[in-house]
């Protein structure tokens, strides 16, 4: 599996990869819900913003993570951030995540455009696995995820700490090669009804 670092598009986002250029439309995006980050492992909004773009810069460097700028079609603004992330070829598999929208971009055909694209790039790449992971407490992520078509495979008590200091526990779901092709299918109906 090798996952390229490419640009992914269709009719309602554009993800570009990480570059310089990106960075100020990127701060202005995710500066836009400060409490939104409350529940987040790492902030990047604000002051945390220089230290959580310098280290996307480094796992995509690393070949771990492609971190992409979400841009709206309909009007050319960057309304996020999402990620293919924790890439691992040897076993064929990678996470989406660090995903993160404007208040505005919530709720429509952004997430599942984004997903549709992801899933699709990190499949057509070789992968057999995609993991979409969210914090347990997050009642609102876990239904957008599961209206994606991901299985839900559990929760990982005490899992990580976020950078407010709580124990998270996180809720796991999951994506299989074998499962693609009716998770595909059912993006692709959703997205028509935009």
């Amino acid at each position: 599996m090798r996952i390229a670092m490419v640009l992914l598009e269709d009719r309602f986002v554009r993800l570009e990869p990480f570059e310089e250029a990106l960075r100020g439309e990127v701060r202005v995006a995710l500066d836009s819900d400060p409490d939104a980050w409350d529940i987040m492992v790492a902030p990047a909004y604000g002051d945390h913003f220089d230290g959580w773009w310098a280290s996307a810069l480094a796992a995509m460097r690393a070949g771990t993570r492609i971190a992409y700028a979400v841009r709206r079609r309909s009007d050319g603004a960057v309304v996020g951030t999402t990620s293919l992330y924790e890439i691992n070829p040897a076993y064929r598999r990678c996470e989406i995540g660090s995903t993160f929208y404007r208040p505005e971009a919530r709720g429509g055909p952004i997430n599942p455009a984004c997903k549709r694209l992801l899933l699709g790039h990190a499949f057509d790449a070789g992968a057999v696995r995609v993991e979409i992971v969210t914090d347990a407490v997050n009642a609102q992520s876990q239904a957008a995820i599961l209206k994606l078509g991901a299985k839900a495979e559990g929760v990982l008590r005490k899992h990580k700490i976020t950078w407010t200091g709580r124990a998270r526990d996180t809720a796991i779901f999951a994506v299989i090669d074998d499962d693609w092709p009716e998770v595909r299918e059912g993006l692709d109906r959703r997205l028509v009804a935009f």
